[in-house]
């Protein structure tokens, strides 16, 4: 029975991958870079998020991890900016991992305000499992893909990004000009 239910699951994905593919080769090959950068992006996720799975990580406190292992011991807006997340997101996510054993939560001396998020040794040692797990996935994108086109794409996604940073620098500048001309009357 378990191997039909796995059969079902696998030909679903099958399926949707599928059409993801026909969508993009036939149906709108010229379809906006964003729609494809976000099914490319969905598709590493749930790789991952397989893979996380069997070491019950959950890709939302990956997420989380991946940034203390780089930098332990950042607040919680610290947290939410560099994820990209709003702040009570993160907050619950901090309980979840303080609960599973993967950070501690706690104030610096002398600043009761500001709650800092340490890995704990158990959520350190996550990165000794999991981190393959990603570059696993990574392989498997990457498969039939030439480096040069890596390299290629890996480029244009960091100028994509520069560029968004840099409109929406700009946005947020025109927003406050807009702003200060209001309030002069303008």
């Amino acid at each position: 029975m378990k191997r039909a239910a796995n059969s079902s699951a696998r030909y679903g994905t099958e399926a949707a991958t599928q059409s993801i593919l026909h969508h993009w080769r036939e149906a709108v090959p010229d379809d906006r870079l964003a729609h494809l950068v976000k099914d490319a992006t969905r598709a590493l996720l749930r790789a991952l998020q397989m893979r996380l799975a069997e070491h019950a990580v959950s890709i939302g406190h990956w997420t989380f991890l991946r940034i203390l292992w780089e930098k332990d011991g950042l607040t919680q807006r610290e947290l939410s900016e560099q994820a990209g997340l709003m702040e009570p997101t993160t907050f619950s996510a901090i309980q979840a991992m303080q609960r599973l054993g993967y950070v501690t939560r706690r104030h610096q001396a002398g600043n009761r305000k500001k709650v800092y998020v340490f890995l704990t040794p158990k959520g350190r040692r996550l990165k000794e499992k999991l981190v393959p797990l990603a570059e696993a996935v990574n392989r498997v994108g990457a498969r039939n893909v030439a480096a040069g086109d890596i390299a290629i794409t890996r480029r244009t996604l960091l100028v994509v990004i520069e560029n968004l940073a840099r409109d929406e620098a700009n946005g947020k500048e025109r927003k406050r000009s807009a702003k200060r001309r209001v309030g002069k009357g303008a």
